[in-house]
């Protein structure tokens, strides 16, 4: 506070937990709005995509671009087999999703004009958290249930335990994937909003505990089964897909270039901003859409079908391995978008920048 009793800038904006500013400064701009927009549009679109997804296939609804062909809007051609009286419904609640979805966006914007580019950054980053932190939990725990049922299956002790016919219900992939896996990952999503650790730190020594166990099993006791192996390979494949959006909030991924390391701060700005809207972004939706666009995708597939390893007796978790890329790329997605406000928030000298404490440059 000065000599007159007015705060200054900085009491302003540690007062105020929507970093707001006064009327004229760029959290009012339209810029600002625009990128606030554009950044949670992108993720809500992303969120509805994957929603859509399962209404589409597995519940079997007829899908946004099999309702715009049927109403022939843009162009679009009559589909072979028109939408029945039943689907008809079900195509204008799927474009009310994302047309819903924006618009509270945007009003969400309008009604809250000081709200801050950083702090709506640090939501999004905070969600990519929550994201990251379920995934680990649902890897670590559907992983030690899997490998526990296959041991018992394996060594013919888990009738003694669930009797015969829950037995051969759960050596059936489908059977245990909705009666086993589903209960322990809606388990996992409660659990990571208890817990603020981002437990994929946690998931190195996993692997490794999980690897010695291999070797010390192996060449102690003569003992190895395929479970083993698919426990290790379940728990690394999710390390290494899942650090990922954590690696981007520190700074940690490398980057290989001549110039970056001697940009100033606001030609660092300037290019992550380009490199976010034209590589990032661009390469995580790929992966979706590609993975998911029809039921015979690359994700889509292996999902619906519930798929395993030829092994029988190994773990029935294939299927969800596949599914690290959806968390991957929806979490760097959401990173990406908070990132992109940030860097946004840096072009308009926005106060309370935080400076990442390592850079790794080469």
């Amino acid at each position: 506070m000065n000599d007159t009793g007015t705060p200054t800038s900085v009491e302003s904006a540690v007062g105020d937990p929507d970093n707001s500013r006064e009327t004229g400064d760029s959290s009012n701009s339209l810029i600002d709005k625009m990128a606030r927009i554009l950044a949670t549009s992108i993720v809500i679109t992303a969120l509805l995509f994957l929603f859509n997804n399962y209404l589409i296939f597995w519940l079997e609804w007829p899908g946004l671009l099999e309702f715009i062909s049927h109403q022939q809007w843009f162009g679009f051609s009559a589909p072979k087999n028109p939408l029945t009286a039943e689907e008809v419904p079900l195509g204008w609640l799927q474009l009310a999703s994302y047309l819903g979805g924006i618009v509270l966006v945007a009003v969400f914007v309008m009604i809250t004009p000081r709200r801050g580019l950083r702090v709506d950054a640090k939501v999004l980053s905070g969600f990519a958290a929550y994201i990251v932190r379920a995934a680990f939990w649902a890897v670590f725990i559907v992983g030690l249930v899997d490998m526990t049922i296959s041991l018992l299956r394996v060594e013919e002790l888990l009738s003694l335990f669930v009797g015969e016919q829950m037995t051969q219900d759960l050596g059936r992939p489908q059977y245990r994937a909705i009666n086993v896996h589903y209960p322990l990952i809606v388990l996992s999503f409660i659990v990571a909003l208890f817990t603020r650790s981002l437990g994929f730190t946690w998931l190195a020594l996993l692997v490794v505990l999980a690897e010695f166990q291999i070797v010390l099993l192996r060449f102690v006791f003569s003992y190895e089964q395929v479970f083993m192996g698919d426990l290790v390979r379940f728990w690394y494949a999710a390390l290494f897909l899942f650090a990922s959006a954590h690696t981007l909030v520190c700074e940690g991924h490398v980057r290989v270039d001549v110039l970056y390391a001697h940009f100033g701060h606001r030609a660092k700005a300037w290019s992550n901003t380009f490199g976010l809207l034209a590589l990032g972004l661009p390469l995580c939706w790929i992966i979706l859409t590609m993975g998911m666009w029809v039921k015979g995708s690359s994700i889509n597939s292996p999902l619906l079908s519930f798929e395993v390893s030829q092994a029988g007796y190994g773990m029935y978790v294939k299927y969800m391995m596949v599914a690290y890329l959806v968390i991957f790329a929806l979490s760097m997605i959401v990173q990406f978008c908070s990132y992109l406000l940030s860097n946004i928030a840096d072009l308009r000298s926005e106060p309370g920048a935080e400076k990442p404490a390592v850079t790794f440059s080469h």
